[in-house]
């Protein structure tokens, strides 16, 4: 009864979750860590992902105090979210997938206990399995990733390297008017790079740790269960522009991972720590997203320095003939290069597109 309970809630939490992920002894033993069995048998009703208070009594027969007490302990564990809705006052209850959701909150207070240090290595684990099943059933696998993997982060370009027709209305493209929209921002760990501190391979690109941001209902929600503090919009704008200076690329996701809903958060990503940059390298996943620009080189200007093919955190970039050429198909669109160009040579032009790049084809065992 407990490995089938184990199988049951494993497959629900994956259901719950936006990125295909296979139901493996790794992530069983993961989930172990984090929740009880008690929770287990309660986490089975979410049948869908998201439930209110009502939804929840009728399909569980726990009494108030049992009730309260399971939802907060799973609510402090990022397990599950809790928001109250603006349009019916109703607040609901939503059950996080692995990847993203569990992995982020897992991580994001930045503790470093030996519960933390057991589960970087499982994540890390569970991400390798991923990459060798992509990569031994390569060409089948990622044709259907193109139909069923969402664009789950939209790119946020450097603002002042945007060069848009005058015409062209983009208002929340840019990360102060993004900023502006809340009043609720919550300043959180990068859990990416604690990954990466607690696996003893540190960042290569900066050493700031507290740059990636809630906004809105799960700012609150962020806040209140300590997974980060309250900061102001000028606060965030310094740290936004650092990230940028740093040559961190602006990652927003939606509420729902549906671009057309709000942003909930913003990551500051490096190619050396994002999980799914990361994903993208160690060819688990393509790296699929939304972007409104593309970067364009004015030949003229060029100097063939090479300071866009380091900086580029998708390797984009190539010098021909002392001159920078950028692959259209894999540009994101993030402005690093051009943030960085010492001749301004480079410039963001806009081009609104899903971007969707297969991960290079690996030697597995």
């Amino acid at each position: 009864m407990s490995k089938n309970l184990w199988n049951k809630v494993t497959e629900t939490i994956v259901k719950a979750g936006q990125m295909p992920m296979p139901i493996s002894d790794t992530l069983i033993e993961l989930l172990k860590i984090i929740i009880t069995e008690e929770q287990a048998k309660f986490l089975i009703i979410f049948k869908e992902p998201s439930l209110n208070l009502n939804q929840i009594k009728e399909k569980t027969d726990l009494e108030e105090s049992q009730l309260e007490k399971i939802l907060n302990d799973l609510m402090h564990n990022g397990i599950i979210t809790g928001t109250t809705s603006r349009s019916t006052g109703v607040k609901v209850y939503r059950l996080m997938g692995p990847f993203p959701g569990i992995f982020e909150f897992t991580l994001m207070r930045g503790e470093t206990t030996e519960k933390e240090k057991k589960l970087v290595i499982l994540f890390d684990k569970l991400f390798e399995e991923m990459s060798q099943a992509t990569q031994k059933n390569y060409d089948i696998l990622i044709p259907q990733y193109k139909k069923i993997i969402p664009a789950i982060a939209r790119v946020v370009p450097v603002e002042k390297e945007i060069e848009t027709p005058k015409e062209v209305v983009l208002p929340f493209d840019e990360i102060s008017k993004i900023v502006e929209k809340y009043d609720y921002i919550a300043l959180t760990h990068c859990y990416c790079r604690h990954e990466k501190d607690l696996l003893g391979d540190p960042c290569k690109v900066t050493d700031e740790r507290l740059n990636c941001f809630l906004f809105g209902k799960t700012a609150q929600f962020a806040i209140e269960q300590n997974f980060g503090k309250p900061i102001s919009k000028e606060e965030a704008k310094k740290i936004f522009q650092k990230a940028e200076d740093e040559g961190l690329v602006h990652k927003a996701f939606h509420v729902h991972l549906d671009p057309q809903k709000e942003e909930e958060a913003i990551c500051n990503c490096c190619k050396c720590c994002c999980g799914i940059f990361q994903m993208y390298y160690r060819g688990a996943m393509p790296y699929h997203t939304k972007t409104s620009y593309l970067a364009v080189v004015n030949e003229e200007e060029c100097i063939g320095c090479g300071t866009c093919v380091e900086k580029c955190p998708m390797e984009t970039i190539s010098l021909i003939d002392d001159i920078a050429k950028i692959n259209n198909e894999k540009c994101i669109g993030c402005g690093v290069c051009a943030h960085h160009c010492p001749q301004e040579a480079i410039k963001l032009e806009y081009n609104k597109r899903d971007v969707f790049i297969p991960p290079k084809k690996i030697a597995v065992n």
